[in-house]
């Protein structure tokens, strides 16, 4: 093992999306109401694992320090991507307690094999990852925090067989797992609970400057939603997120789909979610965020 530290309205620039995108997100195109229980936001990890490890299904490669963020390039572990991997200090190695996962996925100016660090470093320039790298980190309730690489759009059933690895080789809370990411990473959210929609391992996702194909909801009636996008974004169409909650919405979930929208902010809105600091100044037409994502995600469980 080698250790490294609302209505639905076209989408008018999918074309140029497709094309383009800078600095932390450049995409590339491939083939391809239940009340929340409102006390997990400040419940302490279980004492009684739920993730139900079985000990032969453990990756004898897959080794790791507590209460930091390691790096575990593609050929370092099973795992079957590279990846940034943060478990908090209160992680009891000895499995006694679980924990909420967060997975979070890149945009598209952070694709890459998993197997250069230097690539794998650019994960780190956005998102939770960023805050824990830069000791910002502070959710309401510890969390195990994973960052994985893809080089292309995200594929889900590489995705859920990456979660099915995580949960038999730490100590992960089965009910709560959540999952957030913007452009590309907003994309691969909506895909992957597409895909497998009940069956999916998510309780709650928060996609940023996503957009996906609106022709069905269905699959998100059991997955609470929370999407964010700039109102100017000109990558991304702010339509993007605009037609899928309202697609989730019309089928009727148990959970309503929220959206907020930032106006007059362009498609580099994620930063002012993850660190909170757009709290409060979303357009009065949409959703507030007056929410930490962290706090919102913890009030639900599978």
């Amino acid at each position: 093992m080698k250790l490294h530290q609302l209505r639905i309205i076209p989408i008018c620039v999918l074309a140029f999306v497709l094309g383009s995108c800078s600095d932390s997100d450049s995409i590339q195109n491939t083939p391809q109401k239940e009340v929340p229980n409102t006390e997990m936001v400040n419940t302490p990890p279980k004492e009684t694992p739920t993730n139900n490890n079985q000990e032969g299904n453990k990756d004898p490669k897959f080794t790791f320090n507590t209460g930091t963020q390691e790096l575990f390039l593609i050929d370092d572990t099973n795992a079957g991507y590279g990846f940034y991997f943060y478990t908090p200090n209160e992680y009891n190695i000895d499995n006694t307690s679980t924990f909420p996962l967060l997975i979070h996925l890149h945009g598209g100016g952070a694709r890459g094999e998993g197997n250069l660090e230097t690539s794998m470093n650019r994960i780190v320039y956005d998102g939770p990852s960023s805050l824990i790298k830069n000791n910002r980190w502070s959710p309401p309730t510890p969390m195990i925090v994973v960052s994985p690489q893809s080089p292309h759009l995200w594929d889900p059933k590489r995705l859920h067989d990456f979660i099915d690895y995580l949960i038999d080789n730490i100590n992960i809370d089965t009910s709560r797992i959540y999952m957030t990411g913007f452009s590309m990473g907003g994309r691969g959210i909506f895909d992957y609970v597409t895909e497998y929609g009940v069956q999916s391992h998510t309780a709650a996702v928060a996609p940023i400057a996503g957009w996906s194909e609106t022709n069905n909801g269905i699959p998100f009636k059991n997955v609470a939603l929370w999407a964010f996008h700039g109102g100017a974004d000109n990558i991304v169409s702010v339509n993007g997120s605009i037609n899928m909650v309202k697609a989730i919405n019309d089928s009727n979930p148990k959970i309503e789909a929220k959206l907020t929208i930032f106006p007059g902010v362009d498609h580099f809105s994620w930063g002012r979610v993850y660190d909170s600091t757009g709290r409060g100044r979303g357009d009065s037409n949409y959703d507030a965020f007056d929410m930490t994502i962290y706090e919102w995600m913890l009030q639900y469980s599978k």
